[in-house]
Protein backbone atom coordinates (compact mmCIF):
# COMPACT_ATOMS: atom_id res chain seq x y z
CA UNK A 1 0.00 0.00 0.00
CA UNK A 2 1.69 3.49 -1.10
CA UNK A 3 0.29 6.70 0.02
CA UNK A 4 -1.02 8.45 -3.07
CA UNK A 5 -3.24 5.08 -4.43
CA UNK A 6 -6.22 5.62 -5.71
CA UNK A 7 -9.11 3.74 -3.26
CA UNK A 8 -12.79 3.99 -3.83
CA UNK A 9 -14.68 3.78 -0.84
CA UNK A 10 -18.65 2.51 -0.85
CA UNK A 11 -20.26 5.44 1.04
CA UNK A 12 -23.47 4.68 1.86
CA UNK A 13 -24.79 7.91 3.49
CA UNK A 14 -23.54 6.69 7.16
CA UNK A 15 -21.17 7.48 9.51
CA UNK A 16 -19.34 4.80 9.90
CA UNK A 17 -18.34 4.88 5.74
CA UNK A 18 -18.00 8.98 6.16
CA UNK A 19 -15.32 8.31 8.75
CA UNK A 20 -13.60 5.55 6.61
CA UNK A 21 -13.11 7.83 3.65
CA UNK A 22 -11.56 10.45 5.80
CA UNK A 23 -9.36 8.39 7.68
CA UNK A 24 -7.86 7.22 3.92
CA UNK A 25 -7.78 10.55 3.33
CA UNK A 26 -5.74 11.43 6.45
CA UNK A 27 -3.36 8.27 5.48
CA UNK A 28 -2.57 10.17 2.09
CA UNK A 29 -4.48 8.34 -0.01
CA UNK A 30 -6.39 9.69 -3.26
CA UNK A 31 -9.93 9.03 -2.11
CA UNK A 32 -13.14 9.03 -4.04
CA UNK A 33 -16.80 7.65 -3.33
CA UNK A 34 -19.39 5.40 -4.91
CA UNK A 35 -23.13 5.30 -3.41
CA UNK A 36 -24.34 1.68 -4.58
CA UNK A 37 -28.13 1.82 -5.00
CA UNK A 38 -28.83 -1.85 -4.46
CA UNK A 39 -32.59 -2.12 -5.12
CA UNK A 40 -35.69 -0.53 -6.57
CA UNK A 41 -38.99 -1.53 -7.10
CA UNK A 42 -42.42 -0.14 -7.49
CA UNK A 43 -42.92 0.56 -3.46
CA UNK A 44 -39.10 2.48 -3.35
CA UNK A 45 -40.38 6.14 -2.99
CA UNK A 46 -42.85 4.60 -0.27
CA UNK A 47 -40.16 2.51 1.68
CA UNK A 48 -36.72 2.73 0.57
CA UNK A 49 -34.28 5.30 1.80
CA UNK A 50 -31.73 5.07 -1.45
CA UNK A 51 -32.51 8.68 -2.85
CA UNK A 52 -31.86 9.91 1.06
CA UNK A 53 -28.95 7.91 1.45
CA UNK A 54 -27.66 9.69 -1.82
CA UNK A 55 -28.40 12.89 -0.72
CA UNK A 56 -26.65 12.54 2.59
CA UNK A 57 -23.74 10.80 0.73
CA UNK A 58 -23.56 13.33 -1.37
CA UNK A 59 -23.25 15.79 1.53
CA UNK A 60 -20.25 13.75 2.69
CA UNK A 61 -18.49 14.07 -0.23
CA UNK A 62 -18.83 17.30 -0.39
CA UNK A 63 -17.65 18.32 3.05
CA UNK A 64 -14.34 15.91 2.96
CA UNK A 65 -13.95 17.51 -1.24
CA UNK A 66 -14.12 14.12 -2.74
CA UNK A 67 -16.19 13.02 -6.03
CA UNK A 68 -18.91 10.52 -5.65
CA UNK A 69 -19.68 8.20 -7.99
CA UNK A 70 -22.85 6.49 -8.57
CA UNK A 71 -23.95 3.20 -9.78
CA UNK A 72 -27.30 1.12 -9.84
CA UNK A 73 -26.44 -2.73 -9.09
CA UNK A 74 -30.39 -3.61 -8.29
CA UNK A 75 -30.22 -5.97 -11.43
CA UNK A 76 -27.23 -7.64 -10.73
CA UNK A 77 -28.85 -7.63 -6.83
CA UNK A 78 -32.26 -9.32 -7.64
CA UNK A 79 -30.01 -12.34 -9.47
CA UNK A 80 -27.34 -12.76 -7.05
CA UNK A 81 -28.76 -12.22 -3.76
CA UNK A 82 -32.66 -11.99 -3.67
CA UNK A 83 -33.23 -15.12 -5.74
CA UNK A 84 -31.24 -17.16 -3.46
CA UNK A 85 -33.42 -15.32 -0.38
CA UNK A 86 -36.62 -16.60 -1.61
CA UNK A 87 -35.48 -19.78 -2.84
CA UNK A 88 -34.35 -20.07 1.16
CA UNK A 89 -37.57 -19.23 1.92
CA UNK A 90 -39.59 -21.89 -0.01
CA UNK A 91 -37.22 -24.56 1.48
CA UNK A 92 -38.36 -23.36 4.60
CA UNK A 93 -35.01 -22.50 5.94
CA UNK A 94 -33.88 -18.80 7.30
CA UNK A 95 -30.84 -17.10 4.95
CA UNK A 96 -28.81 -14.24 5.84
CA UNK A 97 -28.72 -11.78 2.65
CA UNK A 98 -26.38 -9.84 4.06
CA UNK A 99 -23.41 -12.38 3.76
CA UNK A 100 -24.10 -12.87 0.38
CA UNK A 101 -24.71 -9.63 -0.62
CA UNK A 102 -21.29 -8.79 0.53
CA UNK A 103 -19.59 -11.85 -1.34
CA UNK A 104 -21.85 -10.85 -4.34
CA UNK A 105 -22.54 -7.14 -4.81
CA UNK A 106 -20.16 -5.17 -2.11
CA UNK A 107 -16.91 -6.77 -3.27
CA UNK A 108 -17.73 -8.19 -6.42
CA UNK A 109 -19.81 -6.28 -8.45
CA UNK A 110 -18.72 -2.45 -6.73
CA UNK A 111 -15.14 -4.30 -7.16
CA UNK A 112 -15.55 -4.82 -10.67
CA UNK A 113 -16.53 -1.08 -10.94
CA UNK A 114 -13.96 0.52 -9.30
CA UNK A 115 -11.54 -1.74 -11.13
CA UNK A 116 -13.44 0.21 -14.23
CA UNK A 117 -13.03 3.72 -12.39
CA UNK A 118 -9.07 2.85 -12.57
CA UNK A 119 -9.04 2.63 -8.36
CA UNK A 120 -6.11 -0.06 -7.04
CA UNK A 121 -8.23 -0.19 -3.71
CA UNK A 122 -11.72 -0.32 -2.83
CA UNK A 123 -12.37 0.33 1.12
CA UNK A 124 -16.26 0.16 3.39
CA UNK A 125 -16.99 1.06 6.85
CA UNK A 126 -16.97 -2.63 8.22
CA UNK A 127 -16.08 -3.38 11.14
CA UNK A 128 -13.26 -5.93 10.80
CA UNK A 129 -9.34 -5.88 9.95
CA UNK A 130 -7.59 -7.57 6.86
CA UNK A 131 -3.77 -8.50 7.17
CA UNK A 132 -1.97 -8.42 3.80
CA UNK A 133 0.51 -10.69 3.34
CA UNK A 134 3.15 -11.16 0.46
CA UNK A 135 1.10 -14.07 -1.18
CA UNK A 136 -2.23 -13.88 0.77
CA UNK A 137 -4.49 -11.92 3.32
CA UNK A 138 -6.36 -12.83 5.78
CA UNK A 139 -9.51 -11.55 7.46
CA UNK A 140 -8.83 -10.70 11.42
CA UNK A 141 -11.58 -9.51 13.97
CA UNK A 142 -11.56 -5.72 14.50
CA UNK A 143 -10.27 -4.20 17.57
CA UNK A 144 -13.87 -3.24 18.63
CA UNK A 145 -15.37 -7.10 19.54
CA UNK A 146 -18.98 -5.62 19.71
CA UNK A 147 -19.12 -4.77 16.50
CA UNK A 148 -16.68 -6.84 14.80
CA UNK A 149 -18.99 -8.21 11.04
CA UNK A 150 -16.35 -10.76 10.30
CA UNK A 151 -19.13 -13.27 10.44
CA UNK A 152 -20.77 -11.02 7.72
CA UNK A 153 -17.60 -11.17 5.41
CA UNK A 154 -16.65 -15.01 5.68
CA UNK A 155 -17.09 -15.53 2.11
CA UNK A 156 -15.14 -13.14 0.37
CA UNK A 157 -12.27 -14.80 -1.37
CA UNK A 158 -8.74 -13.98 -1.81
CA UNK A 159 -9.24 -11.93 -5.10
CA UNK A 160 -11.84 -10.11 -3.01
CA UNK A 161 -9.78 -9.28 0.13
CA UNK A 162 -6.53 -8.56 -2.14
CA UNK A 163 -7.64 -4.95 -2.83
CA UNK A 164 -10.16 -4.10 0.45
CA UNK A 165 -9.44 -2.06 3.03
CA UNK A 166 -11.64 -1.75 6.40
CA UNK A 167 -10.44 1.69 7.95
CA UNK A 168 -12.48 1.12 10.95
CA UNK A 169 -10.91 -2.25 11.78
CA UNK A 170 -8.56 -0.78 14.56
CA UNK A 171 -10.92 1.60 16.02
CA UNK A 172 -14.13 1.44 18.08
CA UNK A 173 -17.24 3.18 17.61
CA UNK A 174 -17.54 5.75 19.81
CA UNK A 175 -14.54 6.99 18.61
CA UNK A 176 -15.88 6.94 14.71
CA UNK A 177 -18.83 9.02 16.17
CA UNK A 178 -16.27 11.61 18.15
CA UNK A 179 -14.45 12.27 14.86
CA UNK A 180 -17.40 12.43 12.77
CA UNK A 181 -18.13 15.27 15.16
CA UNK A 182 -14.87 16.87 15.10
CA UNK A 183 -14.67 17.35 11.10
CA UNK A 184 -18.04 18.02 11.27
CA UNK A 185 -19.62 15.69 8.87
CA UNK A 186 -23.24 16.27 8.28
CA UNK A 187 -24.26 12.44 9.07
CA UNK A 188 -22.16 12.68 12.40
CA UNK A 189 -25.65 11.98 14.62
CA UNK A 190 -27.63 9.73 12.26
CA UNK A 191 -29.26 6.84 13.29
CA UNK A 192 -27.29 3.04 12.02
CA UNK A 193 -29.24 1.28 9.48
CA UNK A 194 -31.11 -1.81 10.54
CA UNK A 195 -32.68 -4.55 9.00
CA UNK A 196 -32.76 -5.76 5.43
CA UNK A 197 -32.13 -3.60 2.82
CA UNK A 198 -34.53 -3.98 0.49
CA UNK A 199 -37.69 -4.95 3.24
CA UNK A 200 -36.51 -1.15 4.14
CA UNK A 201 -39.54 -0.49 6.95
CA UNK A 202 -42.18 -2.78 5.93
CA UNK A 203 -43.17 -5.49 7.44
CA UNK A 204 -41.43 -8.45 6.92
CA UNK A 205 -44.40 -11.00 6.91
CA UNK A 206 -46.38 -7.83 4.35
CA UNK A 207 -42.99 -8.00 2.14
CA UNK A 208 -42.37 -11.64 1.68
CA UNK A 209 -46.36 -13.00 1.32
CA UNK A 210 -45.98 -10.38 -1.97
CA UNK A 211 -43.46 -13.51 -3.47
CA UNK A 212 -44.37 -16.35 -1.60
CA UNK A 213 -47.51 -18.50 -0.87
CA UNK A 214 -47.18 -19.52 3.27
CA UNK A 215 -49.99 -21.65 3.73
CA UNK A 216 -51.29 -21.55 7.85
CA UNK A 217 -50.74 -24.41 10.06
CA UNK A 218 -50.75 -25.86 13.38
CA UNK A 219 -48.50 -24.40 16.24
CA UNK A 220 -48.12 -27.55 18.92
CA UNK A 221 -46.26 -28.61 21.83
CA UNK A 222 -43.48 -31.40 21.40
CA UNK A 223 -46.00 -33.61 22.97
CA UNK A 224 -48.83 -32.91 20.10
CA UNK A 225 -50.89 -30.36 21.66
CA UNK A 226 -52.64 -27.48 19.49
CA UNK A 227 -51.88 -24.30 21.17
CA UNK A 228 -52.53 -21.88 18.19
CA UNK A 229 -51.96 -21.18 14.25
CA UNK A 230 -49.21 -19.98 12.68
CA UNK A 231 -49.30 -18.08 9.67
CA UNK A 232 -46.75 -19.46 7.29
CA UNK A 233 -43.59 -21.32 8.24
CA UNK A 234 -41.34 -19.01 6.67
CA UNK A 235 -42.24 -16.58 9.09
CA UNK A 236 -40.72 -17.81 12.13
CA UNK A 237 -36.77 -18.85 12.88
CA UNK A 238 -35.94 -21.42 15.60
CA UNK A 239 -35.94 -19.36 19.52
CA UNK A 240 -38.23 -16.53 18.65
CA UNK A 241 -40.23 -15.31 21.22
CA UNK A 242 -42.45 -12.11 19.90
CA UNK A 243 -45.07 -12.27 17.46
CA UNK A 244 -45.97 -16.04 17.95
CA UNK A 245 -49.39 -14.75 19.19
CA UNK A 246 -50.51 -17.69 21.79
CA UNK A 247 -52.55 -16.27 24.36
CA UNK A 248 -53.63 -17.79 27.46
CA UNK A 249 -53.45 -21.68 27.02
CA UNK A 250 -55.19 -24.37 29.36
CA UNK A 251 -52.78 -25.83 31.17
CA UNK A 252 -50.15 -24.09 30.53
CA UNK A 253 -48.09 -21.08 32.42
CA UNK A 254 -48.54 -17.55 31.89
CA UNK A 255 -45.39 -17.63 30.35
CA UNK A 256 -43.52 -16.65 26.91
CA UNK A 257 -43.51 -19.25 24.28
CA UNK A 258 -40.89 -19.93 21.39
CA UNK A 259 -40.23 -21.48 18.49
CA UNK A 260 -37.79 -24.85 19.24
CA UNK A 261 -38.82 -26.52 15.51
CA UNK A 262 -40.19 -26.61 12.22
CA UNK A 263 -42.05 -29.63 10.73
CA UNK A 264 -42.12 -28.85 7.15
CA UNK A 265 -43.77 -32.25 5.99
CA UNK A 266 -46.55 -31.36 8.68
CA UNK A 267 -46.51 -27.62 8.10
CA UNK A 268 -46.47 -27.46 11.83
CA UNK A 269 -44.54 -25.00 13.91
CA UNK A 270 -43.28 -26.82 17.25
CA UNK A 271 -43.51 -24.18 20.40
CA UNK A 272 -42.57 -24.59 23.93
CA UNK A 273 -42.54 -21.84 27.10
CA UNK A 274 -38.49 -23.48 28.00
CA UNK A 275 -35.76 -21.00 26.31
CA UNK A 276 -33.39 -24.01 26.29
CA UNK A 277 -35.80 -26.37 25.30
CA UNK A 278 -33.76 -29.97 24.34
CA UNK A 279 -35.31 -29.59 20.76
CA UNK A 280 -33.56 -26.00 20.81
CA UNK A 281 -30.10 -27.27 21.94
CA UNK A 282 -27.70 -28.69 19.47
CA UNK A 283 -24.30 -29.99 20.04
CA UNK A 284 -23.52 -30.71 16.64
CA UNK A 285 -24.37 -29.89 13.01
CA UNK A 286 -23.51 -30.19 9.34
CA UNK A 287 -23.01 -27.89 6.84
CA UNK A 288 -23.01 -27.29 3.42
CA UNK A 289 -19.44 -26.70 1.03
CA UNK A 290 -17.00 -24.86 3.72
CA UNK A 291 -15.45 -21.45 2.13
CA UNK A 292 -12.21 -21.44 3.37
CA UNK A 293 -10.84 -18.02 2.83
CA UNK A 294 -6.93 -19.59 3.44
CA UNK A 295 -5.87 -21.99 6.03
CA UNK A 296 -7.88 -25.02 6.04
CA UNK A 297 -7.76 -26.72 9.38
CA UNK A 298 -6.72 -30.15 10.52
CA UNK A 299 -10.05 -32.60 11.14
CA UNK A 300 -10.18 -32.07 14.56
CA UNK A 301 -8.10 -29.18 15.43
CA UNK A 302 -9.72 -27.09 18.41
CA UNK A 303 -11.27 -23.86 16.65
CA UNK A 304 -13.74 -20.93 17.62
CA UNK A 305 -17.17 -20.05 15.87
CA UNK A 306 -20.35 -18.35 15.67
CA UNK A 307 -23.35 -19.07 14.44
CA UNK A 308 -24.68 -15.42 14.72
CA UNK A 309 -23.08 -11.82 14.63
CA UNK A 310 -21.90 -10.16 17.56
CA UNK A 311 -22.49 -14.19 19.13
CA UNK A 312 -19.16 -14.48 21.55
CA UNK A 313 -17.22 -17.51 19.91
CA UNK A 314 -17.80 -21.04 21.00
CA UNK A 315 -15.28 -23.58 21.28
CA UNK A 316 -16.05 -26.47 18.70
CA UNK A 317 -14.15 -29.41 16.24
CA UNK A 318 -15.01 -29.71 12.59
CA UNK A 319 -14.60 -33.58 12.73
CA UNK A 320 -15.38 -34.31 9.44
CA UNK A 321 -14.44 -32.24 6.35
CA UNK A 322 -15.22 -33.26 2.68
CA UNK A 323 -16.13 -31.78 -0.83
CA UNK A 324 -19.95 -31.50 0.36
CA UNK A 325 -19.88 -30.06 3.50
CA UNK A 326 -18.47 -30.77 7.23
CA UNK A 327 -19.95 -31.89 10.85
CA UNK A 328 -19.00 -29.37 13.42
CA UNK A 329 -19.02 -30.56 17.05
CA UNK A 330 -19.02 -27.89 20.29
CA UNK A 331 -17.89 -28.09 23.53
CA UNK A 332 -21.11 -26.78 24.46
CA UNK A 333 -24.39 -26.98 22.77
CA UNK A 334 -25.65 -24.31 21.14
CA UNK A 335 -28.99 -22.51 21.16
CA UNK A 336 -31.07 -22.03 17.89
CA UNK A 337 -28.78 -23.49 15.34
CA UNK A 338 -30.97 -22.25 12.09
CA UNK A 339 -30.69 -24.00 8.50
CA UNK A 340 -30.11 -21.65 5.91
CA UNK A 341 -28.22 -19.38 8.35
CA UNK A 342 -24.11 -19.34 8.48
CA UNK A 343 -21.30 -21.05 10.56
CA UNK A 344 -17.98 -18.73 10.78
CA UNK A 345 -14.59 -20.50 11.68
CA UNK A 346 -12.11 -18.45 14.02
CA UNK A 347 -8.28 -19.61 14.82
CA UNK A 348 -7.54 -16.78 17.51
CA UNK A 349 -8.26 -13.52 16.07
CA UNK A 350 -8.34 -14.27 12.00
CA UNK A 351 -11.54 -15.66 10.67
CA UNK A 352 -10.76 -18.59 8.22
CA UNK A 353 -14.36 -19.01 6.62
CA UNK A 354 -17.72 -20.64 6.86
CA UNK A 355 -20.28 -22.32 5.54
CA UNK A 356 -24.24 -22.34 5.46
CA UNK A 357 -26.04 -24.21 7.92
CA UNK A 358 -27.39 -27.44 6.82
CA UNK A 359 -29.14 -30.00 9.58
CA UNK A 360 -28.50 -29.98 13.25
CA UNK A 361 -28.58 -32.53 15.94
CA UNK A 362 -30.60 -31.59 19.19
CA UNK A 363 -30.59 -32.50 23.09
CA UNK A 364 -33.88 -34.06 22.76
CA UNK A 365 -34.29 -38.01 23.61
Amino acid sequence: MMRGDRVIVGLSGGVDSAVAASRLLEAGYRVEGLFMKNWEDDDDAEYCAAEADYAMAREVADCLEIPLHKANFSEDYRQRVFAQFLHEYEAGRTPNPDILCNREIKFRSFLDHARDLGARWIATGHYARVRHHAHYSELCQAADANKDQTYFLHTLTQEQLRPALFPLGDIPKHQVRERARELGLPNHARKDSTGICFIGERRFRDFLAQYLKAPEGAMRTPEGQVVGRHQGLMFYTLGQRQGLGIGGVDGFAEAPWYVVDKDLDSNTLVVAQDPQHPLLMSPSLTTEVVHWIHDVPVPGEPLQARLRHRQPLQECRVQALDTAGATVVFDTPQRAATPGQSIAFYRGDVCLGGAVIATRTTNAP
